[in-house]
């Protein structure tokens, strides 16, 4: 029935990459006073996600001490060099057992605000769609609502991307959320960077 999902949502922020374009560590640089890692995860914990799990793999021990203070789990991935699906598969494995779904968020989409996943969120529980997907203009990106039911597959080996080949899969059974296009801007660059501070509101 619509509405009977009250179960936990938790929040999973996949933040275990090491950067490379940036040539420092992205997640560590601030926007408006503020690590970006940190500002992804107090939106999470804003949109009352619980628990929200932070997966680190890249600098783990500076990105969690810049996380100290905030009511989130973290989980070291220590294959992140493998690919962000690493990181996902130790992310919902870190799941407690009453989960009822998950938010996969991506730390370096500093855009994304508690209104967009607590959105995401009440779709799920007024409908009956396995799956609420993320929509900016006509291109499908995190952050990605999937029930547990979709567990199995998000943890399921298979290479890099299995997140998006269980979008795939069940696309016909999703619920979207349309987005403005702009907030689907992500950080790998320097120019990413200056134009995000442009783009951040000040507090």
């Amino acid at each position: 029935m619509p509405g009977s999902r009250r179960g936990p949502v938790a929040g999973l922020v996949l933040a275990a990459g090491s950067s490379r374009r940036m040539g420092r560590n992205k997640l560590l640089l601030e926007l408006d006073g503020e690590p970006i890692v940190r500002r992804t995860v107090r939106q999470a914990l804003a949109a009352d996600l619980c628990p929200v799990v932070v997966v680190l793999g890249h600098d783990s021990r500076a990105v969690r001490k810049t996380l100290s203070g905030l009511d989130c789990r973290s989980v070291t991935n220590p294959h992140y060099r493998r690919g962000i699906n690493r990181s996902l598969w130790a992310g919902v494995a870190a799941l407690p057992a009453e989960t009822s779904a998950v938010v996969v968020m991506l730390a370096d989409m500093p855009l994304v605000t508690s209104e967009m996943l607590g959105a995401l969120v009440d779709h799920y529980r007024d409908g009956h769609a396995p799956l609420v997907v993320s929509e900016y203009g006509e291109v499908i990106a995190p952050p990605m609502l999937y029930d547990r039911s979709l567990f199995h597959e998000l943890g399921a080996p298979g290479g890099d991307g299995s997140g998006k080949r269980v979008v795939r899969r069940h696309r016909n059974e999703a619920q979207t959320v349309p987005w403005p296009p702009e907030a689907l801007t992500d950080l790998d660059s320097p120019v990413d960077y200056e134009r995000m501070k442009a783009l951040v509101v000040p507090r």
